[in-house]
């Protein structure tokens, strides 16, 4: 008669555990996914159990590392990353191919400044991550291959030239705040110019961005 009785109950409560944990694991990756994204990947933990409003044992039992949380909190952008990449070799014009790629990576750093500090800094001991990262450089390798083979990029042109792509564009959105996505489009159509041969037509640059010279010079200087 007990086990009866005790029977339906248990079960429901179960259920409203395992709801809640759902309910939970959910409120912290919304909180760490505006964090690292405002106030970049080195936050406080602490911070981000008080933006979840869950305690610091309950964000410790769904993510027992901070690198669990990165991971999870980034996955959407890596398989983002992944598509941009496929869609770009699937491109049979391999300098739009090429400048699609370039464009996209740069619009999710400008756009989520925590991502790329995920990516190249703390995340790549993580096995999954490494391959992922592996992938994306096989990709990218494979894009300038075939725009150089075109005849439209630059044959001294390097991987490594990509990171400095995204060194210029992290400083744009770290001083760009109020325009970031629209100063990111405007620089990235620079370096691509700069990237092409003579002989490959040139694109509009995107619209000019209004900055703060003053801000970007002397960021210390009280206004």
């Amino acid at each position: 008669m007990t086990s009866a009785v005790n029977g339906p109950a248990a079960a429901e409560a179960e259920a409203s555990l395992r709801a809640d944990a759902r309910e939970n694991r959910q409120k912290i990756l919304a909180a760490a996914r505006h964090l690292f994204a405002t106030k970049g990947i080195d936050v406080p933990m602490s911070a981000i159990a008080r933006e979840a409003e869950v305690g610091m044992a309950t964000l410790y039992r769904r993510f027992p590392t901070r690198q669990d949380l990165l991971i999870e909190v980034f996955a959407e952008q890596f398989a983002q990353c992944a598509a941009i990449v496929e869609a770009a070799l699937a491109d049979p014009d391999a300098w739009r191919g090429l400048c699609t790629a370039v464009e996209g990576l740069a619009a999710m750093q400008a756009e989520d400044h925590g991502f790329s500090a995920a990516f190249v800094g703390r995340l790549p001991q993580a096995s999954m991550v490494a391959e992922k990262l592996r992938q994306g450089v096989a990709g990218f390798q494979q894009l300038i291959h075939r725009a150089k083979n075109s005849g439209r990029l630059r044959r001294d042109f390097t991987f490594d030239d990509l990171a400095l792509v995204l060194m210029a564009n992290s400083g744009v959105v770290q001083n760009a705040p109020n325009s970031t996505a629209a100063a990111s489009k405007r620089l990235v159509g620079y370096l691509l110019d700069a990237f092409r041969t003579d002989g490959t037509p040139r694109r509009p640059l995107p619209p000019p961005v209004p900055t703060d010279l003053t801000r970007v010079a002397f960021p210390s200087t009280p206004r």
